[in-house]
């Protein structure tokens, strides 16, 4: 029982990060009406910057598919960890309205990554 929970939780996840990251590349989801005048002025500067969202927008979907797959949960775990900080970041200085749910998106993570952490021993020795 406790793996397909984990599997579920994982995939829901996975699928998070596939969705943001295409819906940068697509736009079909449409930005809501009421963003902060700080949170607009940051994705404006953003997108001055033209090469940083694909770039993100290809970290978010191959982290998201590495995170899906138990085999390589752990790798996608630790490539999806910077994109989670910016989000975290993001909500607690301009955005806090969504900031529960990063909170939440950074514990699920973090709990990936300590579940992996005997994977990343490996790095350190």
């Amino acid at each position: 029982m406790k793996s397909k929970i984990i599997f579920v939780v994982c995939l829901l996840f996975g699928l998070l990060f596939i969705n943001s990251g295409l819906n940068k590349f697509f736009n079909y989801m449409p930005m809501p009406e009421d963003l902060p005048e700080d949170m607009l002025k940051l994705m404006e500067a953003f997108t001055v910057i033209g090469w940083l969202m694909p770039l993100v927008a290809v970290v978010e979907i191959i982290g998201g598919a590495l995170f899906i797959l138990p085999k390589t949960r752990a790798l996608g775990a630790i490539v999806i960890f910077p994109i989670m900080v910016g989000i975290v970041l993001t909500h607690i200085f301009n955005a806090p309205s969504g900031l529960i749910m990063a909170l939440v998106l950074l514990l699920i993570n973090l709990w990936v990554i300590f579940e992996n952490r005997k994977k990343y021993l490996v790095l350190l020795g």
